[in-house]
């Protein structure tokens, strides 16, 4: 069915913003009321205009541990989905499994967002523990996964981070275990950006502003030993910059950091005891998602942070939901 109005008996502006103020999980099934209805959702002009009129959520979205099965005894790695945690509601959700990864995400895959979709790079096969090249990209409004072109070659436990539609990329290790400098941007415009100084595996990406970071990290022949030291690529300019004393030297980054109103680096870990061991931070506007434990073996807590300096207030969770967060990220769905 084709609508001439979009909705009929009303002018087209007010129509525009009746559906505008949908719900993101009525999206799916708006889009199958018109050609003209589904064009328009599913549209950037109409993801931008909700998210300058306020309207969109703000949530995060986080990959975590799957409860084991009733019945089952777990074996082998822990088995990982994509859990979404809406901040304002308190309710949680689970995304549906990529279609090429039912029982499972690939292993130590990255998690980022753009324009309101969730991507998912990389990673190691669960069954084979190959690196694989893979990304997906899960779509809101549909709710369904699509394939994305495949990363050029092989990363894992790289760095990544968004930035108007783009995506940047940088450092990790190869399939032979050497830590990489290099760095990429996916983007139709663009395929790769210019090399760090130095290579930086393990390396926790994040984006304040205009910049990307790509924080501490390791070289091949030092494995293990954090630097403190981070690399800033200005988006604007297209260089890099070196920020010595950025991080604590020999402590792991990886889903932990943090950039405080003053620019400055920090580790959620050190911020609350109850979250010291296994941090991980999200920022989410005026709330930030943090998850963790106070000593290794103590059952995982999750919390929310209201401003900078605020308090962390404990979330209730249900046990489909309460386990170990491996890394998450910002979503404006």
């Amino acid at each position: 069915m084709e609508l001439t109005e979009l909705i009929p008996g009303l002018p087209e502006e007010i129509a525009y913003e009746c559906l505008t103020r949908l719900h993101y999980s009525a999206h799916g099934v708006a889009s199958r009321v018109c050609r003209r209805w589904e064009h328009l959702i599913k549209s950037r002009d109409f993801y931008n205009y909700r998210k300058q009129s306020g309207l969109t959520h703000k949530a995060a979205s986080l990959i975590q541990a799957l409860p084991v099965r009733p019945g089952s005894k777990q074996a082998g790695p822990v088995v990982y989905g994509i859990s979404v945690f809406d901040p304002e509601s308190g309710e949680w959700a689970r995304v549906d499994p990529v279609p090429k990864y039912p029982e499972g995400l690939p292993l130590f895959c990255q998690v980022t967002s753009s324009e309101g979709k969730l991507v998912v790079m990389g990673g190691w096969d669960p069954a084979s523990y190959h690196p694989v090249r893979d990304v997906f990209v899960y779509e809101f409004t549909t709710q369904r996964w699509s394939r994305g072109r495949e990363m050029p070659e092989v990363r894992s436990f790289f760095a990544a981070g968004e930035m108007d539609g783009r995506l940047y990329v940088s450092g990790g290790h190869d399939e032979s275990k050497n830590a990489l400098r290099s760095a990429r941007v996916y983007d139709v415009r663009a395929d790769e950006l210019s090399g760090m100084s130095e290579e930086r595996d393990e390396c926790e990406g994040i984006v304040n502003g205009s910049l990307f970071w790509v924080v501490s990290g390791y070289g091949t022949e030092s494995q293990g030993e954090f630097v403190g030291s981070a690399e800033v690529y200005e988006i604007g300019s297209g260089r890099w910059r070196r920020v010595e004393d950025a991080w604590r030297a020999g402590e792991c980054p990886r889903s932990s950091v943090g950039i405080g109103k003053d620019g400055r680096l920090f580790s959620w870990g050190e911020r609350d005891s109850a979250v010291r061991c296994g941090p991980c931070g999200v920022e989410l506007g005026k709330w930030a998602f943090v998850s963790g434990s106070g000593y290794q073996g103590e059952p995982h807590g999750f919390f929310l942070r209201e401003g900078e300096n605020g308090k962390l207030r404990k979330v209730d969770v249900c046990e489909d939901f309460s386990g170990f967060v491996q890394s998450g990220c910002f979503v404006e769905i």
